[in-house]
Order: structure tokens, then C-alpha cells, then sequence
């Protein structure tokens, strides 16, 4: 019975042993017919499960009231709901203690990054009880949890879709979709209960790379296909936020950039230096192995709603210049759900690997950071290095999944040795990429070496190429227009780039951005040419932004001292 559904006052509804397994069944009874307890006798232990709807195996004997007396919950054995699951492998371990995770995993949240956030409610509710459930028992595979999506879940789904992105294949924006949200959300939950839901075509286009000589895919589901993809997503996630490592922190709840960066550099600092592993696996999103996914996900849900919803978007077709082709492997990268089924994958292949397997191995410290399919490993001993890249390749290609031969490199990363320490040459330390920062070694203002975090050449010069585009394009508009619009994109950059140590570079954007912006106001005609009072003047009426350091430490500890 759905969370949704409740009998009516006056009434209980228990689990019940009987019936096929891996189903649930209400039974009603009357008040009057329900034990009193005694003084200072504990309620019934009702199973969780039961509470929250999900279809799960308990170990726990259950107390359930009926007419004439108790019972317990049946055994539904090994291959049933809740059995162990493995992947198979040889060398993976055993899945770990179930109260070790709890306490290391307890605290996060379960909401993910929202458009519209859910504080309370029913569908929070019901997302907190499935949480519950996966924290307390990683062991459990759930067969049963699409019945928590009805008419309120879609709706909370829709919230969070973003209402000012591309159309899709059919065309249909979002303000279109919601002038018959009621009925077009109805329809969309009868086709996914009844298994008639057909996942259309992603319109693929391709945006630049970093390096700008290369473009990326990305995929553009519909904007329906968005709703139910946030929704699925929603009842994934409440599960496997339970079970994904502390090192990841690509597209999670509560999890950013600057956190990962944060991390990495404490890390590194608390190690005092090592030698750092970039990992690229190339084209991931491509090549992503539709069989190992389906065997990760049968260890965590087996639900037949969710997982043929699923299969059809791995499925889906891809529209690409007038043609439609469906890919063998991948999932699309742009889809909502895309970036839960990349982690879960990376999870079983890299995440569990590492903290399980090498980590514990090595005779010196390690440590992972990864964010989607980018990764950093950090060890602080060459050997042990040396060890990971020579294993590292077997590892991904046991999943189909390959290094990119150039961006994937191993660096010297430790604090340049004083002088007269032995050395005649000693090598100076090398730097690495992470994130959009290139990571390097400094003084302080006191001194000591640390690690440093700056805006990456590429990073900077990327963006300022836009930014000439957008000016030499726009230069006919208004000032105001001009202004305004210069500086919601250098507000956006100081949001991301303006971290503590990467002043200098967040003022040198900004002086660029200025400069640019002047040169192509000259440019608006041939008799558009102005003397440099004209400009102070401009600069005085309309001012750009000034850099600011948003994520800066000093300003958060200042917030936080009493």
C-alpha cells in the first residue's frame, strides 16, 4: 500500500506474512480489538518498511496485533527481498558492517540541489523514510518503491526542473507544459504505472571543450521526459546517498566544487606533500557499460517500475542532424538522471575499489577525490603511486572503460626543499588541474609553504574569448544593457572562481573584461571614437562589479565567531 493511501480513521493497516513475496497488504482492525499494553510495556516494533512502503526483508522480529494473537514477518530466503547482493567479481569484498556506514554517513542530507527546495510535507516525508531504511540496512536490495511516486511527488518533481532550458525534440517548452500541468502530469503517471511510458529521442548538440579545439555532447531530453527523470531521481537518490563514499561530489546534495577543492587541499596539506594521480577516464559518458550498470543497480533496487523506465532512457534514441540512432552503450550527458547513474557506476568501479582494496594496501597514505569523471589520488610515497597507475588500467578496463592518454598524469607534488639541503638540482614541484584551479605551491604571509588554488590558464582564457564574442554581437545595445548584462557574468564568475588566494586572478578577469568591453564601444561606428575622459566618465556612470572573494575563509570565519 502507497504512503500515499491511508486507511481511513479508526483503522490500522500492519504487514502481514502472506501473499507472493515482495508485495505488501493491508489489513484493517478495529481498535477495540488491539491489545492494551501494560504499564510500562514498549509499543509493537513495527517494521520501517511497513511505515514507509518500501517492499524490504527484516532480520528483526516484527510484532504485528491480529485477532487471536502475534506473529512475526516470514523469512523470504537469500534470493528474495533484501538478499545480499554481490557483483560477482573476483577480489571485490565483502560489503562492510552495516554500523560503520551509519556512522559515517548519517548526517548528510537527502535533498538534492532544487529549483523549488521541499522542507516538509509528504513527499519529504516519505524520501526520509526510504533514507532511513537504506542507512540502516546496506544490505537490502528495494523491490518496491515506485508507488511513492503519485500526482504530489510529480509535482514537487516539476518544481525542481529548471523552467529556462532547451526544448526538446518536441519542441514543447516549460510554460506550454504547464498551462495543462494537472492533466499532462496525470497522463505522464498513468504511463509509468502501466508500463506504456515511451522515452523519446534527446536532441544531441555539442558545445566547445575546455581546449576549444574539441566539442562536447550533450543530450537534451524533453521537457516531460525532465520531470519524470527528476522524479526517479529523487527516490535513487534518497537510497544510494547512503551508500556513496565521503570521497565523491560530483552533482550531489549538500556536496559542491568548492568543497571537493576544499578537501583536496586540506588533504594535501595535512600530508605535507606527495604525488598526485590525475585520473580522465575518456568519453565516460560514451562508453558507459549498459550491462555492468544493470548489475550495480540490482544490488541497491530492483523495483520493475523504476527499472524499466530507466532501461528505456538507456535505450532512448539520440536525434543528430536529422536522424536518429540508438546507441549501444552510454547515457547521455545534459539528462537529469545521467549524472546518479555516472556516480552509482563509479561507485562500484572506483569509489569502493580504492577506499576497500588499494588504500588499505599501501604501506603510505592515500586518498581519493572525484568529482562525476574527473579524479584526483593523492599518495604519499612514489612506490605506491607508481602501483596505482600500473593497475589503475586493468581496473576500468575490466568495466569497459579506458584513461585518457594525455590528461591522465602522474605529478611531483611537495614543497620546493630549502637550499643547502643536499640536493645540487633539486627538482622544482610540479602543478595539476582540478576543478577549473591549477594547484600549486607558495608562501604564505607568514612564510610556510602552502598549497595555493588559481584560476586555470585555459579556464581564463576560455572565458574571455565569450566574453569578446558577446561584446563584438552586442555592441549596438544600449549602454545600460551592456552594463547590466557584463555584469551578471562577472558576478557569476567571482561566484565560482573568487576563493581565498585567487585575488590576483578574479582583478585581472575583471580588468579584461573592462578593457574588452571599451575596445569594441569604439568600435560601434566609425565616428564612435571616444577620448579616455569619455571613458572615466562611462566608468564612473555605469561601474562593472568589483572582484570579490566569495568563498572566502576569512568572511566565513568572521560569520561564525560569537
Amino acid at each position: 500500500m502507497g504512503l500515499a493511501s491511508r486507511p481511513r480513521r479508526g483503522l490500522r493497516a500492519w504487514r502481514v506474512g502472506e501473499g507472493p513475496p515482495g508485495t505488501w497488504e493491508a489489513r484493517t482492525f478495529p481498535r477495540r480489538l488491539t491489545r492494551p499494553r501494560a504499564s510500562g510495556e514498549k509499543r509493537p516494533v513495527l517494521a520501517a518498511a511497513a511505515r514507509s512502503g518500501c517492499v524490504e526483508r527484516s532480520r528483526t522480529r516484527t510484532e504485528v496485533p491480529r485477532s487471536g494473537g502475534e506473529t512475526k514477518a516470514k523469512w523470504e530466503g537469500r534470493a528474495g527481498v533484501g538478499a545480499t547482493h554481490s557483483s560477482g567479481e573476483a577480489g571485490e569484498l565483502a560489503p562492510e558492517d552495516p554500523a560503520e556506514r551509519r556512522g559515517r554517513r548519517g548526517t548528510e542530507t537527502l535533498e538534492g540541489k532544487t529549483m523549488e527546495p521541499l522542507n516538509s510535507g509528504p513527499v519529504s516525508t516519505r524520501l526520509q523514510r526510504i533514507a532511513a531504511l537504506a542507512r540502516e540496512h546496506p544490505e537490502w536490495a528495494f523491490r518496491s518503491v515506485s508507488h511513492v511516486i503519485d500526482m504530489d511527488f510529480l509535482r514537487a518533481a516539476h518544481g525542481r526542473v529548471r523552467k529556462d532550458g532547451a526544448v526538446g525534440t518536441d519542441g514543447q517548452t516549460a510554460a506550454e507544459y504547464a498551462a495543462d500541468l494537472e492533466q499532462n502530469l496525470r497522463a505522464l503517471l498513468d504511463r509509468l504505472k502501466s508500463g506504456t511510458y515511451r522515452a523519446p529521442a534527446v536532441r544531441r548538440v555539442h558545445i566547445p571543450k575546455g581546449d576549444g579545439r574539441r566539442v562536447r555532447p550533450i543530450g537534451i531530453p524533453t521537457f516531460e521526459d525532465k520531470v519524470l527523470q527528476r522524479a526517479v531521481t529523487m527516490v535513487l537518490e534518497s537510497i544510494y546517498e547512503q551508500d556513496f563514499r565521503d570521497c565523491s561530489y560530483g552533482f550531489r546534495p549538500g556536496r559542491s566544487q568548492h568543497q571537493a577543492l576544499s578537501t583536496l587541499r586540506d588533504g594535501i596539506m595535512k600530508m605535507g606533500g606527495g604525488w598526485v594521480l590525475e585520473v580522465d577516464i575518456q568519453n565516460f559518458f560514451d562508453v558507459l557499460d549498459h550491462k555492468h550498470l544493470r548489475s550495480f543497480l540490482d544490488q541497491r533496487v530492483t523495483d520493475g517500475v523504476l527499472r524499466r523506465v530507466i532501461h528505456k532512457w538507456l535505450r532512448a534514441g539520440v536525434l543528430e542532424e536529422g536522424s536518429v540512432r540508438h546507441p549501444e552503450a552510454g547515457t547521455p550527458q545534459g539528462g537529469v538522471i545521467s549524472p546518479l547513474l555516472a556516480n552509482v557506476y563509479l561507485h562500484h568501479v572506483l569509489d569502493e575499489w580504492f577506499e576497500e582494496q588499494v588504500a588499505p594496501r599501501l604501506p603510505g597514505q592515500a586518498f581519493l577525490i572525484r568529482f562525476a569523471d574527473d579524479a584526483v589520488m593523492v599518495f604519499s610515497r612514489r612506490a605506491d603511486a607508481e602501483r596505482v597507475v600500473e593497475v589503475l588500467p586493468k581496473r576500468l578496463g575490466k568495466y569497459g572503460l579506458t584513461l585518457h592518454p594525455d590528461k591522465t598524469r602522474l605529478v611531483r607534488f611537495q614543497p620546493p626543499r630549502r637550499e643547502g639541503s643536499g640536493d645540487d638540482d633539486p627538482p622544482k614541484p610540479g602543478t595539476f588541474d582540478m576543478l577549473g584551479f591549477t594547484h600549486y605551491w607558495a608562501k604564505s604571509r607568514r612564510g610556510y609553504w602552502v598549497v595555493k588554488q588559481k584560476t586555470a590558464a585555459q579556464r581564463m582564457t576560455r572565458s574571455l574569448k565569450r566574453i569578446r564574442a558577446w561584446c563584438r554581437r552586442h555592441r549596438h545595445l544600449p549602454l545600460v544593457e551592456q552594463r547590466d548584462a557584463l555584469a551578471l557574468k562577472l558576478q557569476g564568475h567571482d561566484g565560482y572562481y573568487g576563493i581565498t588566494g585567487n585575488y590576483r586572478a578574479v582583478a585581472r578577469y575583471h580588468r579584461e573584461v573592462g578593457r574588452i568591453w571599451r575596445k569594441w564601444l569604439m568600435r560601434r561606428s566609425n565616428s564612435a571614437r571616444r577620448n579616455w575622459d569619455w571613458w572615466t566618465a562611462l566608468e564612473q556612470r555605469l561601474p562593472l562589479p568589483r572582484p570579490r572573494a566569495v568563498h572566502s575563509v576569512y568572511r566565513l570565519s568572521a560569520k561564525t565567531v560569537p
